[in-house]
């Protein structure tokens, strides 16, 4: 992967009344190198229903797709990946229920990097590497310069970085230099809206090294 690893967050789109499959597929239009759904607030059912069409379009696309947090509904729903948290179930297993699932893990320290790369996954989430509002209770910032060095041990270990936490079109090519990937929630809905999602997904895929 390389570019912009794109995440259709509910919560954030609910707040702007943006509904989520619509996003998606102008978000698809950019060609980005991976998709992810994060829906923390929804129910099982619901996300279920929403991965499977989402897993399908991005298919159809030809685009990798993850399901954040839930390795049994990526597996119903079809999707041929899921992200995981440091509170998650363990990679390990993640393998023993489905050993073709593509893995992906957020670390936000040097020790659960190494953690994480001794498993091996699909690629390793770093960060947040500026402040952020997308989430709640955010892990504290980690900056560029630790950035740069995660880059280089996960160049060592032959393992995809994304960067992650408070990317926007300026800080893109920052973290282009650093990491094979950029992670973007917010930035990818402009003020102007929907109808600028697909502009604005093409320029962050081009900063970001795509």
């Amino acid at each position: 992967m390389r570019g912009l690893y794109a995440i259709v967050d509910c919560d954030f789109l609910a707040a702007r009344s943006c509904e989520p499959l619509a996003f998606l597929e102008r978000l698809l239009e950019a060609r980005p190198a991976a998709i992810q759904l994060r829906a923390k607030s929804v129910g099982a059912r619901a996300t279920l229903d929403l991965a499977s069409r989402m897993a399908a379009l991005c298919r159809d696309a030809g685009t990798p797709f993850f399901v954040n947090d839930r390795p049994d509904l990526a597996l119903l729903s079809g999707s041929p990946g899921v992200h995981l948290g440091q509170s998650d179930l363990r990679l390990e297993d993640v393998r023993r229920l489905s050993p073709e699932l593509r893995l992906g893990i957020s670390t936000h320290r040097y020790d659960e990097l190494e953690q994480a790369l001794a498993e091996q996954p699909s690629y390793v989430a770093f960060g947040p590497v500026f402040a952020t509002r997308s989430k709640r209770d955010p892990e504290p910032v980690v900056g560029l310069e630790a950035l740069a060095r995660a880059g280089a041990r996960c160049r060592q270990a032959q393992v995809t970085l994304v960067a992650i936490g408070g990317i926007d079109e300026a800080r893109a090519p920052e973290v282009a230099a650093r990491a094979d990937v950029g992670a973007v929630i917010s930035a990818l809905l402009p003020p102007g809206g929907l109808a600028h999602v697909t502009a604005t997904a093409r320029r962050l895929h081009t900063l970001l090294g795509g």
